[in-house]
């Protein structure tokens, strides 16, 4: 299934925008044509990314500085990109983070914070822009999830809990849409150096020595690879043949040998 066709008045709506994955997955899309309308907190950097497309590939680069957490900013979204005079043909939900540490040390309002960015935000933003392109009959939709999402994640529980929720609402919505001409794909990279780690409170030799090096992928990468996925309409994309192999491993080691090995590794768990 190949991607919807550009046009002036049609977009792509990416969160969490500002830099890293997110970023890169705006640049791919414009460098196939494709209008892109930037979503984050932080208006700075999205002006200067949408004025690099917009110089570099000639498409329409819009933003819309938002905090996903908030409902209200989340409901906001499809009357402001009307303003605009666009359409959503393409969602990429792409916002995320993370904490660190067990959860009985965890700070309530962190753990909410993470559940409404990672699901919450995720599930909102479907709802308010699938119903439109079923109408149309197209559209796509890249979830951004993680490895993290195929098995438990002592020392992230939460995160892993809300990815496995983005890989398994991605694979259900993929399900129901079946011959109404709308795609969805599931973007699942491995560790990736967008200071990701850093943000959610280890310090970057962790973050660096968290996993083997074999398993980290370019941000760039993971991006031409997410892209290439969604137009060609497949399911999940796992960037890195390390990664693939230990989501699969992940899936058929039994848990009570499978846990213990990730609690003794994670760097949040060390004492």
């Amino acid at each position: 299934m190949a991607l919807p066709a550009p046009g002036h008045d049609r977009t792509a709506l990416v969160t969490g925008a500002s830099s890293g994955i997110g970023a890169e997955i705006a640049r791919q899309l414009a460098g196939r044509g494709q209008g892109v309308t930037l979503v984050a907190r932080r208006k700075e950097k999205l002006q200067a990314l949408a004025d690099e497309l917009a110089g570099a590939q000639g498409i329409r680069a819009e933003i819309l500085s938002a905090d996903l957490t908030d409902p209200e900013a989340r409901a906001a979204l499809p009357a402001e990109l009307e303003k605009l005079g666009l359409t959503v043909e393409i969602l990429v939900n792409n916002a995320g983070l993370s904490t660190m540490g067990p959860v009985h040390r965890a700070d309530r309002a962190a753990e909410l914070a993470m559940i409404a960015t990672d699901v919450l935000a995720v599930v909102d933003l479907t709802t308010l822009f699938l119903p439109p392109m079923v109408e149309r009959g197209r559209g796509a939709i890249l979830n951004v999830a993680s490895t993290a999402a195929f098995q438990p994640l002592p020392g992230q529980a939460g995160y892993g809990a809300s990815k496995a929720f983005v890989l398994s609402y991605s694979q259900a919505v993929r399900g129901e849409l079946a011959g109404l001409g709308v795609s969805v794909t599931a973007l699942c990279p491995g560790p990736v150096d967008t200071g990701f780690g850093e943000a959610a409170g280890l310090t970057t030799e962790e973050a660096v020595n968290s996993l083997p090096k074999i398993m980290w992928v370019e941000a760039a990468e993971v991006a031409r690879q997410a892209v290439e996925g969604l137009a060609r309409g497949k399911m999940v994309v796992i960037p890195g043949m390390a990664n693939s192999a230990a989501a699969a491993l992940a899936r058929v080691v039994p848990r009570r040998f499978l846990l213990p090995l990730l609690a003794r590794q994670h760097p949040a768990l060390k004492q």
